[in-house]
């Protein structure tokens, strides 16, 4: 009780902090993929924009890193100094290179939309590369894998079946659009919408590769914002390495008004480095399926601001494969919550029987007040323990 009572803040219990703290963090990165739709259609390369995001959030970590981490920070290898170049051009380089060529090529609120299949397609690839246990002869097993096809046949639809507008700005703002062909651009118009689709897939694929693969190496590396951190510094030279020959002209490295800078610093500030701190802390305190439930509000909110900013329709192709990828994420997230308790349960039987016979020896020993012993409870809550 005490430690609940310490964790408040200006008396709110941290179980209400977190569920603040996980809406905030679906505003701030539903903003970053509308914002990020601004600066392409102003203009800004998307070799550029990445790398100035990047060195925003590697500014931002690196003092963080050094300070908080001096402890548990090994020694810097060339093994690691590999493991973390891969770990870039995986999680920084295809990862954010696929994003901004896939939202070039529809809209924010699809994008956000296949960013849910990315917890499926995580299990999916830790289960083929045996770090993920899947007993089809288990409740948790089967959802598993119907909330991974679901997620799969989410995105298929999404990428090819686009089918009728089912909602779109009224007939004044359509007109409005035909006149002014930036704002039809905004919304995601005469763009290849299935290519697009096709690199948002892939910009999922590398989201899940980096995740699956950060696992091996944050246990010989237990340091989560060095880590972080020079994934960010080499995603930063692989970035700049492409661009030097990609991207020829020098004007596109200037900033040429206050609106292209402010996606800049958004995107690294708010969507890289506050988001980061935020969901870090929240997977420590609520655990990681906590976290994962939160994605889908991402994708409302994101459609009720591309709506409102940049006059985007909806179409029942996006809808159907919304729902179909939203419904495999509970249903994996449900199987891994199931896998989780039986874990703990099958864990804590030796504990009980041991625990039985030591009561049984001791109720023949001292009797009453023996028994009573066994009606205590087993584990007491610790400080440590997830607050969902």
């Amino acid at each position: 009780m005490a430690d609940a009572e310490a964790r408040k803040v200006c008396g709110v219990p941290e179980r209400v902090q977190l569920h603040v703290a996980m809406l905030a963090l679906q505003f701030g990165y539903a903003g970053f993929h509308v914002v990020s739709r601004l600066a392409l259609n102003m203009g800004i390369s998307k070799l550029v924009f990445p790398v100035y995001r990047n060195i925003i959030a590697l500014i931002l970590l690196v003092p963080f890193a050094y300070f908080l981490e001096k402890k548990d920070r090994p020694q810097l290898t060339l093994n690691f100094v590999v493991q973390f170049f891969l770990l870039a051009l995986c999680g920084i380089t295809a990862n954010q290179g696929f994003y901004l060529l896939g939202l070039d090529n529809t809209s924010p609120t699809f994008a956000s939309a296949i960013q849910n299949s990315v917890p499926a397609i995580t299990f999916a690839m830790a289960a083929a590369l045996r770090i993920e246990k899947v007993r089809l002869d288990r409740r948790d097993g089967v959802a598993k894998v119907v909330g991974t096809l679901a997620c799969v046949a989410g995105a298929s639809v999404i990428t090819l079946y686009k089918g009728p507008t089912i909602f779109g700005p009224g007939s004044d703002k359509l007109q409005a659009a035909a006149e002014v062909p930036w704002r039809a651009a905004m919304a995601g118009e005469g763009k290849n919408w299935t290519l697009g689709c096709v690199y948002l897939i892939g910009h999922c694929l590398s989201w899940s590769g980096w995740l699956v693969l950060q696992a091996p190496v944050l246990k010989k590396y237990p340091a989560r914002l060095s880590v972080t951190s020079y994934t960010c510094f080499f995603g930063v030279i692989q970035f700049i390495i492409i661009a030097a020959f990609m991207e020829r002209d020098a004007d596109a490295w200037a900033f040429h008004s206050g609106s292209e800078l402010f996606t800049i610093l958004y995107a690294g500030f708010i969507a890289s480095g506050v988001a980061f701190a935020v969901q870090i802390w929240c997977i420590d305190r609520g655990g990681p399926v906590f976290v994962a439930v939160y994605q889908p509000v991402q994708t409302l909110v994101v459609a009720i601001m591309a709506s409102l900013t940049l006059g985007e329709k909806f179409y029942l192709g996006g809808v159907i494969g919304a729902v179909l990828i939203i419904a495999g994420l509970y249903f994996v997230l449900w199987g891994k919550n199931q896998e989780r308790a039986r874990l703990a349960k099958e864990a804590a039987a030796p504990a009980m029987a041991v625990d039985r016979d030591t009561s049984s020896s001791a109720g023949r020993i001292g009797g009453k007040h023996a028994s009573s012993a066994v009606t205590q409870p087993l584990l007491l809550p610790t400080s440590s323990d997830h607050v969902v």
